[in-house]
């Protein structure tokens, strides 16, 4: 009885082993899988920390926000101070980059006027240079004070504004951009105000006005005849904007005066050098924008202007300095 007594506590001791083993296996079994699913396995325990993110800082010299504007015809200098423009006091874009300037301190918003030589040769103003040569410069102005700003300050935003010849040139670094072609991203864009673009073209951007269905820029009206304003005034008719505004379509306002034959030319010149010579002698709705009460409805273009800017100013983040 004794041998039989033992031999049965003997196997009833190796049964309680082997459940121990299994319990064990199934426990740590169990916990590989837990931690393989990324499911914490106890209180405070979970997957590792990721790499933390570094803030956003840049040099203390560095706006939040930078707009470029550019003057148009006659309204600037190569000489004229980016920053405390003075060539012509009465100039269209003044009459919104002023206000702003005084409202927001530096840090916050920098407005930068590029400086340009703002020329139209025509035969009333022989001793001008080109309208070519003159966009040329104000381009090549504007595109190098973007690409130096965005170099030193990676986080700064910008407004793109422009008027008339300006309004060509913001609108075709508004379009390099939204193409993916710019001296900077196209996510850093907050907004680009076109006012009398003689690029303009129905349906590209957005229109706060009242949008002129019946014409389009000279620019591309006149192309079929720009071997003729090549030659009276130096002047290329580059036509439409390979893209349009591309990722910036939605960030692009487009103001134009419907009599302005700027930015509303008829589509089918049937006279276009006659229209073309028309427009240089006399063209009194291109220089009204800053009064004009039919544009936009209840307002005026510097209104409406400097009410857009202070709202993209106002959204855009605040970026810490080093």
């Amino acid at each position: 009885m004794a041998r039989g007594s033992r031999r049965g506590s003997g196997r009833r001791l190796g049964c309680s082993l082997g459940a121990l083993v299994l319990v064990v296996l199934l426990v740590l079994g169990i916990g590989w899988w837990i931690g393989n699913r990324g499911v914490p396995t106890g209180p405070g325990e979970g997957p590792g920390r990721g790499p933390e993110v570094p803030a956003q800082t840049q040099p203390a010299d560095c706006p939040d926000v930078q707009m470029v504007a550019v003057p148009g015809t006659w309204e600037s200098s190569p000489a004229d101070d980016p920053y405390a423009p003075s060539f012509l006091p009465n100039a269209l874009l003044r009459s919104i980059t002023d206000p702003l300037s005084q409202q927001y301190p530096g840090e916050r918003l920098e407005v930068f006027t590029v400086p340009y030589v703002a020329q139209f040769r025509n035969p009333q103003r022989p001793q001008e240079i080109t309208y070519d040569q003159s966009r040329a410069e104000g381009t090549d102005r504007a595109r190098a004070e973007l690409a130096a700003v965005h170099a030193r300050c990676p986080y700064t935003s910008y407004i793109l504004l422009g008027f008339s010849q300006g309004a060509v040139i913001a609108g075709d670094l508004t379009n390099e951009i939204g193409t993916g072609n710019g001296p900077v991203p196209a996510d850093l864009v907050r907004g680009s105000v076109l006012i009398a673009d003689g690029r303009r073209l129905p349906g590209e951007g957005q229109s706060p006005g009242l949008s002129p269905g019946n014409g389009q820029g000279m620019e591309i009206s006149l192309q079929p005849v720009t071997g003729f304003t090549q030659l009276i005034a130096g002047a290329t008719m580059t036509g439409p904007r390979p893209g349009g505004f591309g990722a910036l379509a939605d960030r692009t306002a487009q103001i134009c005066d419907s009599r302005d034959l700027i930015c509303n030319a008829p589509f089918n010149m049937v006279d276009g050098a006659a229209r073309f010579q028309e427009f240089v002698a006399n063209n009194a709705v291109h220089a009204m924008y800053a009064t004009n009460p039919d544009v936009i409805l209840g307002t005026t273009v510097p209104e409406w202007t400097i009410g857009h800017a202070r709202r993209l100013v106002d959204e855009a983040p605040q970026i810490a300095h080093d």
